[in-house]
């Protein structure tokens, strides 16, 4: 026993009155709660003078984290995963889909909502081979970021050429095939 408290007594029979000793006991009892209350209030002011709250001697959850901790509970607390896990898709195109594709093929944009990744081919033949391959790719796709990530690959073919407005061009004309109706 400490020599701060005193020796236990029996408690006072039910319906007597608390004696001198008892009532001192109880109001040392909430002095010191009291004081102990008043202590940590100027503890932490203190201490937010100096610069703010330290951790001590054990962790706590003032102690700094690991970057990739922090990053991981970023992403939790944001719902970011998918994206994320898409994004690191992207940069591992070519791993997933192979060197000679990744060279024609470039994804461009995931749809979270729809669940749809949109591919850009540079040429019709590449988009037509992409087309094939899809049903194996959403499927590697999926078992990479986990099932139903990807539902569908939409493939782009390339653009055409840019259009050229020239002097022989109406206004509001869309090419050679209006102009004769």
């Amino acid at each position: 026993m400490s020599t701060d408290e005193p020796s236990p007594r029996p408690a006072p029979a039910k319906g007597a009155e608390p004696s001198g000793v008892d009532l001192a006991r109880v109001a040392l009892r909430a002095a010191k709660e009291q004081a102990r209350a008043r202590g940590d209030a100027a503890q932490q002011k203190k201490q937010a003078r100096r610069g703010g709250l330290r951790s001590g001697a054990r962790a706590d959850g003032r102690d700094p984290m690991a970057l990739g901790a922090a990053i991981n509970r970023l992403l939790n607390e944001r719902g970011w995963e998918t994206p994320a896990a898409v994004g690191g898709v992207m940069g591992r195109w070519p791993q997933i889909v192979g060197e000679n594709l990744a060279k024609h093929c470039v994804p461009e944009r995931y749809d979270e909502d729809e669940r749809i990744l949109v591919v850009q081919c540079d040429s019709t033949a590449w988009a037509t081979q992409l087309r094939h391959l899809t049903p194996t790719l959403v499927a590697r796709l999926n078992e990479d970021l986990g099932h139903g990530t990807v539902r569908m690959i939409k493939v782009l073919n390339p653009g055409g050429p840019a259009r050229r407005y020239g002097p022989l061009r109406a206004p509001g004309s869309t090419g050679p095939g209006d102009t004769y109706g």
